[in-house]
């Protein structure tokens, strides 16, 4: 079974001493103990193709602003209420640059569409101010259609906005604001108009996506659908995509609950992933460094394989074997303090070695960097 990922987290704190000197006042590396991983349903790994949300998005107004809407130069805001106003019979000859709707304010409406969602069905959607309004506060969306990415009207959204204890205040020289007044939502604010369909093994084939390729993954998953359903149900075309054979009789709906509740252990690649700014280092278990020295600063370290022979005894029909004997040798500034570690030796050794001389983050993420470097790092290394 594979083992779930090692994390190792290391964090540096200063502070500046009266001489002004850089005192480091604490440096915290802990490695979590790892546990056999626990199979992972097909459900949560894998999404079954053509079953998918979309994007939704509109322009709107919100009114009813309590004074606290687009200023004068949202020109757009202006022009949306009077085409809004022209095509309800009401014509206003005026220059738009001498009209004021302070209660007003031009918002970008977003949604998602369900997959499966029907006509009727009511959808969150999400306002954005796009001009200079201060609030949506106490605001109303004024009926507003929701485009999908082909140009065509999915939701019809309306109703009033909520923006979820957000708020902003002014005063005589003072100004107070919590959250994001600026943006706001409306519950169950678009009705869908317009339903995607979507047709489940049409071809007699129903695919399952991986949400991360890996052959390792893919095979085990069409192994463990064979399994259930019979040989020859399902084989691996990539290592994102499994796709599982339906009899004449069957129907996908009702295979789907009995595939997504199959259980299988996900395979993981090795990798470390270091965040500078905040001194972070996290990594798998599965993170080996081959043998290396390396020399930071005052800091020496190396690390060492010594191959030797486990001699079976007279008679007993055992095997000689070659066993690795690894050792780990740490030495920082004048004072050399030795860390041995017998066995094969993976990353998470090698930074409880260094924890135990008190390194810092900025040296450690440095010698994460070098190994790297030297091509004896087996695992991807990434920066945040």
């Amino acid at each position: 079974m594979i083992s779930p990922p090692l994390a190792a987290l290391a964090m540096g704190v200063a502070t500046r001493s009266k001489s002004g000197s850089l005192l480091v006042a604490a440096v915290l590396l802990a490695v979590v103990v790892a546990v056999p991983a626990e199979a992972a349903r097909i459900k949560d790994i894998a999404d079954v193709e053509g079953v998918r949300t979309n994007q939704l998005s509109g322009y709107g107004v919100v009114v009813g602003l309590e004074g606290t809407g687009d200023g004068q130069q949202s020109l757009f805001t202006v022009q949306s209420i009077l085409s809004m106003l022209r095509r309800r019979g009401v014509t206003i000859s005026v220059d738009p640059r001498q009209i004021r709707v302070k209660n007003a304010a031009a918002v970008v409406v977003t949604a998602t569409l369900p997959p499966f969602a029907h006509s009727g069905n009511r959808i969150d959607v999400q306002l954005s101010s796009i001009g200079d309004a201060k609030s949506l506060r106490g605001g109303t969306l004024v009926s507003t259609p929701l485009l999908g990415a082909d140009q065509l009207v999915y939701a019809v959204a309306q109703g009033a906005v909520s923006l979820g204890g957000g708020f902003s205040a002014q005063a005589a020289g003072a100004s107070a604001t919590s959250g994001h007044p600026t943006v706001g939502v409306v519950t169950g604010g678009a009705i869908v108009e317009r339903e995607v369909p979507v047709t489940l093994g049409a071809d007699g084939i129903v695919r399952l996506s991986l949400h991360e390729a890996d052959v390792t993954t893919a095979t085990r998953v069409a192994t463990a659908v064979n399994a259930s359903l019979g040989d020859g149900a399902a084989q691996a075309v990539d290592p994102a995509t499994i796709e599982v054979h339906l009899l004449d009789h069957e129907r996908a709906m009702t295979l789907l609950p009995a595939i997504e509740s199959l259980e299988v252990a996900p395979d993981r690649r090795a990798k470390v992933i270091v965040n500078e700014r905040t001194g972070t280092v996290i990594m798998g278990e599965e993170v080996h460094i081959a043998p290396v020295a390396i020399a930071h600063g005052s800091l020496q370290i190396q690390v060492k394989t010594d191959l030797g022979v486990s001699q079976p005894a007279p008679f007993s029909n055992g095997q000689t074997v070659v066993v690795p004997d690894s050792t780990i040798n740490v030495e920082e500034g004048k004072a050399q303090r030795l860390a041995l570690l017998r066995g094969a030796v993976n990353l998470g050794q090698l930074v409880g070695g260094l924890n135990a001389l008190g390194v810092t983050p900025q040296d450690l993420i440095a010698v994460l960097q070098a190994i790297k470097a030297a091509g004896a790092l087996d695992a991807e290394l990434e920066l945040m």
